[in-house]
């Protein structure tokens, strides 16, 4: 049996930046999907992981993160899907979850052995991080359906190498099991 965590990548986010406007769109079509594996996660009692950029912000919290993201014009983008109370919450400063921060560490306290991935963006941060996961010989599930990406094609071809070449279970919200 393994022991799951669930992580959220960098939604916290203000959707001010250079590539926002070709990502909001995939970002709506995905959240839902998000907001239903973190519900799923919190019933099922899985540790909910943010693991978020600091958007060069060196003196931020994952509070003041949260406050910048919510004062933001894509607020609606957030709320669904904000931090509770029991939520653990990663500053990340790279495009790996695990690059640099206490990640590791906090999986290896937690015991857990499989991650599910869900976030943004599929053709870079999810998939640096499904790598760097394979390589710590973690299992790693990524729902196709609660990823976002920049460009399809290679959010496809991402998907494709997570699949075959991390042996990472590529699949659909509903049948993610914890």
């Amino acid at each position: 049996m393994r022991n799951n965590a669930l992580i959220v990548v960098d939604m916290i986010n203000t959707y001010d930046h250079a590539d926002a406007d070709l990502l909001v769109p995939s970002v709506r079509s995905a959240l839902p999907h998000i907001a239903r594996l973190i519900a799923h996660a919190r019933s099922e009692r899985v540790p909910v992981i943010y693991v978020n950029d600091n958007f060069g912000e060196w003196r931020s919290h994952h509070g003041e993160i949260v406050e910048k993201t919510l004062a933001g014009k894509n607020a609606e983008l957030v709320e669904p899907i904000l931090p509770d109370d029991e939520s653990l919450f990663v500053v990340k400063a790279r495009h790996s979850i695990f690059y640099e921060t206490p990640l590791s560490y906090l999986l290896s306290q937690l015991g857990a052995d499989h991650l599910v991935l869900c976030g943004q963006v599929t053709e870079q941060c999810v998939l640096y991080s499904a790598l760097d996961a394979h390589i710590r010989q973690l299992h790693v599930t990524v729902p196709r359906d609660a990823v976002a990406h920049i460009h399809s094609d290679l959010a496809d071809a991402a998907l494709r190498m997570m699949e075959r070449n991390m042996g990472a279970r590529v699949t659909s919200t509903d049948d993610v099991t914890f």
